[in-house]
């Protein structure tokens, strides 16, 4: 029976898989097995758990404080000894994190065919997002199956010599998660009771959603960012609720700046429901992850990016999407804007939206069963 291994660590991964891992099962004559890193230990067992992913393999290596580079070398020695173990058919990986790119690189030294979901991402600065679009461009000269979320991903693709029958157009699979938990929440409005407190406590509020944690805004960029939401708190119509990252760069700066303020509400990172039901109460996002940039316009949510440069211009580009950077005055600025005038603020919310139609998943599952006897 062919054997494939998706391999993944994070929780970004973990969502954007699960509904590739369900496709694949309904194939015959294909097994599929499941490989977690645990880079995101707390997170990554929130959605394996809601998802019913059970781990075939569990290197559970996440360690406090750790390199990047210890991580790198402990991936690529105990990856190793599981594809040496597994023998699978082909390695599949998602997006841009160290167990993505090292899991390609594991497979690549077996001589394992590798897929890549989510291919394509460029910002064309291999400092931002730091190190994440240097993973992204190894796993491409590695991968022989190419799924790229939008046509623009798939451009840069080709531009880059990948021969245009490797590159396949699917959208983006987190568009298919979200519409899974969605779904889910309608059947059962208890995975969502998390929020419930907050969302009595802020009624009639306009609620800014937050996530922060690249590593390119550790420092000073951070204690722009906390400064810039110090100052929209301070409106009694705003409320930010702001699920802090586990990293104590971002909890020590965020904390300090925030800790006391009645209108921001720092809680524990949400499973994935409870923070799907943020990004429906929110009425801006404000963030610097990539994930939350395709999500969130799905949901009509315009998104203030706090990043220099996206590798996902298409939100940019249409409008539902605006880089602002960390420039605390610049921030204040675009959230004001939102806030206050009606206009732009529609301008974003009802623009198009490019990342997917909830499909992506099914179509990723039939190219590898299709292409599994090539």
């Amino acid at each position: 029976m062919y054997k494939n291994l998706v391999i993944f660590g994070t929780r970004p991964e973990a969502v954007k898989l699960f509904p590739v891992i369900n496709a694949l099962s309904q194939h015959p004559d294909m097994l599929t097995e499941v490989l977690v890193s645990g880079q995101h230990r707390h997170m990554l067992d929130q959605i394996l758990s809601i998802s019913g992913i059970v781990p075939d393999y569990d290197l559970d290596l996440m360690r406090t404080g750790q390199s990047l580079d210890a991580l790198t070398a402990r991936l690529l020695q105990t990856i190793g000894v599981v594809l040496d173990k597994a023998k699978p058919d082909r390695v599949i990986v998602q997006g841009d994190t160290a167990t993505a790119m090292v899991g390609a690189l594991a497979a690549y030294y077996r001589k394992i065919p590798v897929s890549h979901i989510e291919a394509g991402l460029r910002s064309h600065d291999i400092y931002q997002p730091w190190p994440e679009e240097v993973n992204r461009k190894i796993i491409s000269n590695i991968a022989n199956q190419h799924f790229a979320a939008t046509e623009t991903s798939a451009a840069a693709l080709r531009a880059e010599s990948i021969p245009a029958d490797r590159v396949f157009v699917t959208g983006n699979t987190v568009i298919d998660a979200l519409h899974w938990v969605l779904k889910r929440i309608v059947h059962d409005p208890s995975l969502i009771l998390g929020l419930a407190p907050l969302e009595a406590r802020f009624r009639g509020r306009k609620i800014i959603g937050i996530t922060a944690h690249r590593r390119e805004n550790f420092g000073a960029g951070m204690v722009n960012i906390a400064a810039a939401i110090k100052a929209i708190a301070a409106r009694d119509d705003v409320a930010c609720i702001f699920p802090v990252h586990m990293n104590p760069k971002v909890r020590a700066v965020m904390n300090t700046a925030l800790g006391d303020l009645p209108n921001v509400a720092m809680i524990e990172p949400l499973d994935y429901p409870n923070f799907a039901r943020l990004l429906s109460i929110s009425h801006i996002m404000l963030t610097d992850s990539g994930g939350v940039q395709e999500e969130a316009p799905a949901l009509g949510k315009p998104v203030l990016v706090l990043r220099e440069t996206t590798e996902r211009p298409e939100g940019v580009i249409m409008g539902s999407a605006k880089l602002v950077g960390t420039d605390t005055q610049r921030i204040v600025s675009e959230i004001l804007t939102l806030l206050d005038d009606d206009t732009a603020y529609a301008a974003m919310a009802r623009s198009q939206y490019p990342f997917g139609d909830g499909h992506a998943s099914q179509r990723i599952a039939d190219i590898i069963w299709n292409a599994r006897r090539q």
